[in-house]
């Protein structure tokens, strides 16, 4: 656990309790145990996201035609936007 023994931790904990006091060490602890387990949420969420993302995407990549498409959609967008700046001017 981050290399911290027993000792260390206990040295922690009393720091703890003399800084925060006995009463507001519950709440303090409580509050970042809710934001690690959101913070490990949010970060399982992320993963999944790019983890489907990376199998859409080797989906895709797996088909040259789909590849091509892509390809030919961006160089479309590409040569309306120029046509559009042509045609303002």
């Amino acid at each position: 656990m981050f290399g911290i023994g027993m000792p260390e931790l206990i040295v922690i904990l009393v720091i703890a309790i003399v800084v925060i006091g006995p009463d507001k060490l519950p709440e303090i602890a409580r509050a970042l145990g809710r934001g690690y387990a959101e913070f490990q949420k949010t970060l399982r969420n992320v993963k999944d996201s790019i983890d489907k993302t990376e199998t859409n995407f080797y989906r895709t990549d797996d088909s040259k035609e789909g590849m091509e498409d892509i390809k030919g959609k961006a160089s479309g967008e590409q040569k309306s936007e120029e046509d559009e700046g042509r045609d303002g001017k």
